[in-house]
């Protein structure tokens, strides 16, 4: 503490007021507390644990003096001596002392110790306090203990990495297979490997004690040229040179069984792909029709009964390691439990993929001794890709439906099985349940994980053009489809705007008229805002299911006075969806009824975006509704966002045309559009996100990248 003295007296005296008298006796500062030091970043430590740094360290004390000894409105200030020793090579003790600012009490007190601080040597060091009048006890004494530290300025050496599994230089199996890697430093003092791999993951890697080395388990995602960068930390923080492993990863390995179950109407068993044919039972009808957008061909009927399965007689997997099964699935009914497929271990099955009829509602399952994981919501007639995984290197079972992870992984403790494969049924004690009733279609088993990416490929159905509107032209009031489809027809107040087939200059021709060029191509609608439209033949996409729709529109006001829609299909009492532009928001809007009915809930996903004023090149909309994970999104430009995404529990099937340009208002039309309309796209599926982009350019985007 800093005061006039040592002790005083002070006086008050005022009207009417007795005189008052304070008496302050200096009190020593508090101890330093060891838990309040600091060697560098590292707490305080002494012995076999104190700590090693990479350079001569700052000292952090933390010290206190009582407030008891303060006068009134008087700053408590403290100040730290700080003493530090080490014996040199000659055998001398070198001491070095530094005393700080004053600063307040409570407050943070440091040493930068100098550089002459010898390497490989243990330094030791302690602080006390002081008021300006006495001092503490140093933070060594009683109970405390001194301080050491030791700087270690030599870098460890680089590190060696081997790998048994992925061979450097060396191209090995492969994508969804783990493999070792083994990271060792000649140093002895390594306490830490930090590695990264291509794209991660970055992760550190600790050995079982300093000096050895640290192996590591990698789950490649892609097949590819790889590399794990590995440096080596020793415990003062320093870091060796990066080492580079290069290796190279295959494509993931066949599935050990495959049966794709398009075979020919009246076949009697299903061809194996891989494995051994499956014999069917009376039960199964084989020639149904293939999935549309589906990597499939033809697909098999179950009808439930006690004959409907198939089996090829032996195990298909040893379901105590990593495996995968995998189907296309079409349920006839989802109000009972059924088996996609399953495999025998004694009066059991080992695991059981299929639908699940529970109080809540039916859910895909995948079940592996007693893990259940559920998730999804199957629809009577619906196909879905289900994908049933157990990692034995995590020990988790997963659901993926329609490629996406469903469910919450559950631990899981599979027992390794010698009975059969089973397609349609389940073993229970002497007998099969659960029963498949329904279609099913390419059937896989893979001894190996199938990674995420894997997963979305074999469930993604290419979507399919419906239909594609240039608007370049019109004959007797229609204009056509570029692949030969039903053509679009033109209602009053709706004509085809023409490029200029010659460029001039208003400013040197006096007769040139200015002309502006269609939004994309020669030509575009234009639409009077009062009654113009277009309108398709009958509904172009089936909303009950996936569908996507691209648009080039243009506003021709800058402040529209109502609400105006460019794309819309209908049911018998409201549309289905619903693009429009509302002006009170300044949003564009995707509006989408739970229900065909009047005021039915809605939902309704937007991007903020001024009107365009009849200015500009417009804006490309597009609209994904995705019924495998009931999600739809709405693009402006080729890019969505949280605002302008959405859940559709389930999508309904209207019945209504195709409408360009107006939209079902109460009981009848309304909501017409003033302005430009090009580039109407239709597709039943739904376009990947990195696709959109491709959609109003006058082309068809790839469907198959």
């Amino acid at each position: 503490m800093t005061a006039v003295c040592c002790a005083a007296v002070i006086a008050a005296a005022g009207a009417g007021l007795s005189g008052t008298a304070y008496a302050a006796e200096n009190l020593p500062p508090v101890q330093p507390l060891v838990q309040d030091l600091t060697t560098g970043s590292k707490a305080c430590a002494s012995g076999e644990g104190r700590p090693y740094v990479s350079t001569p360290p700052t000292l952090r004390a933390v010290l206190n003096d009582p407030e008891e000894d303060n006068q009134p409105a008087e700053a408590n200030l403290v100040k730290g001596e700080f003493e530090a020793w080490w014996t040199d090579a000659a055998g001398s003790e070198q001491r070095r002392t530094y005393t700080s600012y004053e600063t307040l009490s409570g407050s943070p007190q440091q040493w930068r110790m100098p550089e002459d601080v010898p390497a490989d040597t243990v330094v030791s060091w302690h602080v006390r306090a002081n008021d300006g009048t006495t001092t503490s006890a140093w933070s060594s004494e009683g109970e405390g203990h001194v301080c050491e530290f030791v700087v270690d300025d030599v870098s460890p050496d680089q590190p060696v990495v081997t790998s048994p599994d992925y061979p450097e230089d060396e191209i090995s199996d492969g994508v969804g297979v783990y493999g070792s890697f083994t990271m060792d430093s000649p140093s002895p003092d390594v306490v830490e490997y930090r590695y990264n791999f291509i794209g991660g993951p970055y992760g550190t890697a600790r050995p079982d004690e300093p000096g050895g080395p640290a192996t590591i388990r990698f789950l490649p995602l892609e097949g590819r040229p790889d590399y794990l960068s590995v440096r080596a930390v020793d415990r003062s923080g320093r870091s060796s040179p990066t080492t580079t492993y290069w290796f190279r990863v295959k494509d993931g390995r066949a599935p050990v069984a495959h049966w794709k179950l398009d075979d020919p109407a009246g076949s009697t068993g299903a061809a194996a792909e891989a494995g051994t044919a499956a014999r069917a039972g009376s039960g199964v009808t084989f020639g149904g029709p293939a999935i549309r957008g589906a990597d499939t061909g033809a697909t098999a009927a179950l009808n439930g009964s006690s004959h409907a399965y198939l089996t090829p007689g032996v195990p298909a997997v040893d379901t105590a390691g990593t495996f995968a099964v995998s189907a296309w699935v079409r349920p006839a009914q989802t109000d009972r439990t059924m088996t996609v497929a399953s495999q025998d271990a004694g009066g059991t099955a080992a695991f059981r993929l299929g639908l699940t009829s529970r109080d809540s509602g039916p859910a895909w399952s995948f079940a592996l001794g007693d893990a259940h994981v559920t998730g999804g919501a199957p629809e009577t007639g619906e196909w879905a890709h289900l994908l049933g995984l157990y990692d034995e290197e995590t020990g988790t079972a997963r659901l993926y439906v329609n490629g996406h992870a469903v469910g919450t992984g559950a631990e899981a403790t599979p027992t390794g099985t010698s009975g059969a494969f089973q397609i349609g049924r389940a073993r229970s004690g002497d007998q099969y349940h659960a029963r498949w009733h329904g279609d099913l279609g390419d059937v896989r088993v893979h001894d190996r994980v199938v990674v995420p990416a894997e997963v979305a490929d074999m469930a993604y159905r290419t979507p399919e053009l419906l239909g594609h509107w240039s608007l370049e032209t019109a004959t007797d009031g229609a204009s056509p489809e570029q692949t030969d489809g039903a053509p679009l027809r033109l209602g009053d107040g709706a004509t085809i705007h023409r490029s200029p087939s010659s460029t001039c200059i208003p400013d040197l021709d006096p007769d040139c008229a200015y002309v502006p060029p269609a939004l994309v191509g020669d030509g575009h609608l234009t639409l009077d805002g009062g009654t113009g439209h277009a309108v398709a033949e009958g509904p172009v996409v089936d909303t009950g299911d996936s569908f996507t729709l691209g648009v080039v529109v243009r506003l021709a006001d800058a402040e529209p006075a109502h609400p105006m829609t460019v794309l819309s299909q209908a049911g018998e009492h409201t549309d289905a969806f619903k693009v429009r532009y509302e002006p009170s928001q300044h949003q564009w809007q995707l509006v989408m009824p739970e229900r065909d009915e009047p005021g039915a809930p809605e939902t309704v996903v937007s991007h903020i975006e001024p009107a365009d004023g009849g200015e500009g090149s417009g804006h490309r909309l597009a609209v994904v509704y995705d019924d495998a994970t009931d999600t739809v999104k709405l693009f402006l430009d080729g890019y969505t966002n949280d605002r302008a995404t959405g859940t559709v529990p389930n999508g309904w099937r209207s019945s209504g045309a195709l409408q360009i340009g107006r939209g079902q208002v109460g009981d009848g039309w309304g909501e017409y559009l003033h302005g430009d309309v090009d580039e109407v796209q239709a597709y039943a599926g739904a376009l990947k996100d990195s696709r959109i982009g491709g959609l109003g350019w006058g082309t068809n985007p790839c469907l198959e990248c």
